[in-house]
């Protein structure tokens, strides 16, 4: 005889599956009110491995552009790199969510630059991704309900609760302003070397305006959260 499913089998909701992907991301490995540490910081963004997986690529486009300033070698390489990070890690049996991304978004990059015979736009998917993720990044500004503060909720377990608190509100919220500032700066670099073709330029500052700033803002906010849950935890026992 066969019953209807258990309920412990149901297939999780669109809130459990937003839940379960804010933890697994950079900012998931980020302890709202704890002290930061650089150990912390690094599984951030992905740890050691992580790291060369998302810059390798891209220097290795810069590298070889550079010296040859051949199109096929420049986005093919890094390509097969990316798919050398997705093998290894299956064979190794560990998380290779990242490297999948990885591999799509190189992918996409490659072939938009081999169909265009344009090596600038390689370019196109990571512009496109910065100017959507300040869109919605503004918007959930212009609702009041920033997208920090609704990470950090899920992260807490406090649900929605900062936004009756005034102290928590306004940190979130100036979180969620400087993330708008990362990708509005990376925008207002790289757009205009895309426009001018500048090609060689275009890959050093996605490089740098990649990791390093990305790791430079998960450790701000991570203080800004700190300040005020940190606090507060401190109090409890006082209280």
């Amino acid at each position: 005889m066969t019953g209807s499913p258990d309920s412990d089998e149901r297939a999780p909701g669109l809130g459990e599956q937003f839940s379960a992907a804010v933890r697994r991301s950079g900012l998931g490995q980020v302890a709202p009110g704890e002290t930061p540490t650089a150990r912390s910081l690094l599984a951030a963004v992905g740890g050691a491995r992580g790291l060369v997986e998302s810059i390798l690529p891209g220097l290795a486009f810069l590298v070889i552009y550079t010296l040859t300033g051949l199109l096929l070698p420049s986005v093919l390489i890094p390509l097969a790199l990316a798919l050398v990070f997705v093998a290894g890690r299956l064979i190794a049996r560990t998380p290779a969510t990242q490297a999948f991304a990885g591999v799509a978004g190189i992918a996409i990059s490659a072939a938009l630059a081999l169909l265009s015979g344009k090596a600038v736009d390689n370019f196109i998917p990571g512009i496109v991704i910065n100017a959507v993720s300040l869109a919605v990044i503004l918007i959930s500004l212009a609702v009041r309900w920033p997208v920090i503060g609704v990470i950090v909720g899920v992260l807490t377990g406090d649900g929605m609760a900062w936004r009756t608190q005034r102290g928590r509100r306004r940190v979130l919220t100036l979180a969620t302003w400087l993330w708008a500032g990362l990708f509005a700066a990376r925008l207002v670099v790289e757009y205009p070397l895309f426009l001018a073709g500048e090609v060689e330029a275009l890959a050093v500052a996605k490089l740098l305006l990649g990791v390093p700033l990305y790791a430079g803002m998960v450790w701000v906010t991570w203080l800004l959260v700190r300040a005020v849950y940190g606090r507060e935890r401190e109090a409890e026992p006082a209280a």
